[in-house]
């Protein structure tokens, strides 16, 4: 059994997205979801479902080991990022070689990078009359939205779309293939 932690900073639909379809697997199991926020929807979410959640402080996080002992106590062998904000560090990269996978509501690399999540990167999209637009599932390194690309999925970006009808497409299309680019990538299918 591979056993996943989930890093999220907010709502947390991919997230619930992620443990459901996992749910039932006897090959992949949502261990654990990590937020960076006390007050992130996501641990509302892992609660109902009855997966651990663990709250940390960025000082936490960057300058300390106990993101790492957890993750050591808890025996995971991959991270997904579903909506996390914080650059992951050089030292949890290392720790899980091509074992960290995000997701990016855009076609990377357009639209990337530091500060480039969510509405602001829908907005961005319409802002330069982008025909289209996606999502991108990419291996983590010590860049923002700069790792090796696993999957890719478009869609149109009609003339009368907003950022708010776009983010509702590229919802769609992460709910889609977000888990199963997961369990492809995982299970090396």
């Amino acid at each position: 059994m591979k056993k996943i932690a989930i890093f999220a900073s907010g709502s947390g639909s991919n997230a619930e997205n992620i443990i459901k379809y996992f749910e039932k697997s006897s090959e992949i199991k949502v261990e654990t979801i990590f937020s960076n926020k006390a007050d992130a929807y996501v641990l509302e979410r892992a609660k109902k479902h009855g997966i651990d959640s663990i709250v940390f402080s960025k000082t936490e996080f960057y300058d300390l080991e106990i993101v790492e002992q957890i993750l050591d106590n808890k025996g995971i062998d991959y991270i997904v990022l579903a909506g996390f904000l914080l650059l992951i560090p050089n030292k949890l990269i290392r720790k899980y070689p091509n074992r960290i996978i995000n997701i990016h509501p855009a076609l990377l690399p357009k639209y990337g990078g530091k500060g480039m999540y969510g509405m602001k990167v829908h907005e961005s999209v319409i802002l330069h009359a982008e025909k289209e637009s996606g999502i991108t599932i990419h291996i983590v390194n010590e860049h923002y939205d700069e790792g090796e690309i696993v999957f890719r999925e478009t869609c149109a970006v009609d003339k009368n779309d907003t950022a708010a009808t776009l983010a509702e497409k590229i919802h769609q299309l992460e709910y889609k293939f977000f888990p199963r680019v997961i369990e492809k990538w995982i299970l090396n299918l």
